[in-house]
């Protein structure tokens, strides 16, 4: 059934190439417009029902993975090896993407018309403090976060319900039943709205390209190019990690995670892939606890396609305006993308805010930032996808290192726990 959802993916993909080919060649520019601005109507509509689910699946799945690990200790064995790999992942993403950019220069002999260094560019950077970062990891209201679908705040409020259930010395069997419940039902509504993808990812591909057409890709050659080369050099990093830490079960994960990979490569979001993406995980045999711990902490903290592009781009840009920063300015940018670039999942064009803040913060021109703007939403493609693929790979490593300890306990008999829901 995978390799089917594959193949009817990979089929919409090439048909919606297509049909935006032909609307961007044969109709005026207005009504090629007009037929993308129609198009891009389904595709808005299954992005809002992916987000309809987010919330309730995150909270559902990480509070019944958390209360059913043996102990406290269980939680922060698991949470302090999930944070070391991110910030490893993080490392390494943030400097692929500025290894790669010094060596393939795309920013350098650009064909392009260089925008005043005072034009605006319309993103307005964030704030860079601690102070607002630590904030913004409590939520006000929880119903607020999951109406916002704040995720970072889901996930921290998600812990503490888990945590405080595995507390309880009777684990609270109603409220555990119920979000096992919840969870269940979720990803049953989960396979409704995936039945839709095929439609969503041929409207997205089609109206991206009756717009812009197929010479934006001539134009941004050396740009794009070097950004997906850099994306397969990552991705490369990621495969060898999975084999050396998980062996020969790497390669049956990456069979299964290519429709979830497909699926966010075509519609340009992370987030749109992670229901499938638990699900398949799953499947494979990775234990559930594990994975609804690990996969929700990682769409807050491990988007190593976006850390790489921010990182990519801003050099990218500094090479354009013949801008040199020193070594010094450039491990300081690390460090601050490591801080600035978590919890972008979710938040539309995040990634162009990270990068407007680190260029006000360098003193670089903000006006580079319409270099890139024409080919965001394919380069989005590319990191989104990678995301997936980071996420994947890390579960996969700590349910190894605990997945068989987390799988004992749940051999032992536990009258006050109900039984697992399968999924």
């Amino acid at each position: 059934m995978n390799r089917v959802f594959a193949v009817i993916l990979v089929s919409a993909m090439i048909l919606g190439v297509a049909t935006g080919w032909l609307c961007n060649a044969w109709l005026p520019a207005d009504q090629a417009a007009s037929v993308a601005d129609t198009l891009s109507i389904l595709t808005d509509l299954f992005l809002r029902l992916i987000k309809m689910i987010i919330a309730p699946l995150v909270f559902s799945t990480l509070v019944a993975g958390i209360a059913h690990m043996e102990d406290s200790a269980a939680i922060g064995r698991i949470g302090a090896k999930t944070m070391g790999w991110f910030i490893c992942a993080s490392v390494v993403s943030l400097s692929i993407g500025l290894a790669m950019v010094h060596l393939l220069h795309p920013g350098t002999g650009l064909a392009l018309h260089i925008p005043p260094i005072d034009a605006a560019s319309g993103i307005h950077p964030a704030g860079l403090t601690l102070r607002q970062f630590v904030i913004h990891l409590i939520p006000q209201s929880a119903v607020q976060a999951m109406a916002e679908n704040e995720i970072l705040q889901i996930v921290v409020f998600s812990i503490l319900v888990g945590s405080a259930v595995a507390a309880l010395d009777d684990r609270a069997p109603a409220v555990l039943a119920l979000v096992e419940q919840v969870a269940s039902i979720m990803l049953k509504v989960t396979g409704f709205v995936m039945k839709t993808a095929p439609i969503a990812i041929f409207a997205a591909l089609a109206s991206t390209i009756a717009v812009q057409g197929p010479g934006v890709l001539a134009t941004y050659a050396s740009f794009v190019g070097g950004f997906y080369l850099s994306l397969g050099v990552l991705w490369a990093v990621l495969f060898g990690a999975a084999f050396l830490v998980v062996g020969s079960r790497a390669i049956p994960l990456f069979k299964v995670i290519r429709a979830p990979v497909l699926l966010a490569f075509s519609t340009a979001s992370s987030e749109a892939a992670y229901p499938r993406t638990l699900e398949e995980l799953q499947r494979q045999g990775l234990n559930r606890r594990i994975v609804s711990f690990v996969l929700p902490l990682g769409y807050s903290f491990n988007l190593d396609g976006s850390m790489m592009y921010c990182t990519f781009a801003t050099l990218f840009i500094a090479q354009v305006y013949g801008i040199e920063l020193s070594m010094v300015q450039q491990i300081t940018m690390l460090l601050l993308l490591m801080v600035t670039s978590k919890g972008m999942a979710g938040v539309p064009r995040a990634s162009l805010v990270v990068i407007s803040a680190t260029l006000a913060y360098f003193h670089l021109p903000e006006s580079g930032l319409l270099l890139i703007l024409a080919v965001d939403h394919l380069l989005d493609m590319g990191r989104s996808a990678t995301n997936v693929i980071g996420n994947s790979v890390a579960a996969a490593v700590i349910d190894k290192w605990e997945g068989a300890r987390i799988s004992a306990t749940d051999e032992a008999p536990d009258s006050s726990a109900p039984a697992p829901v399968s999924t």
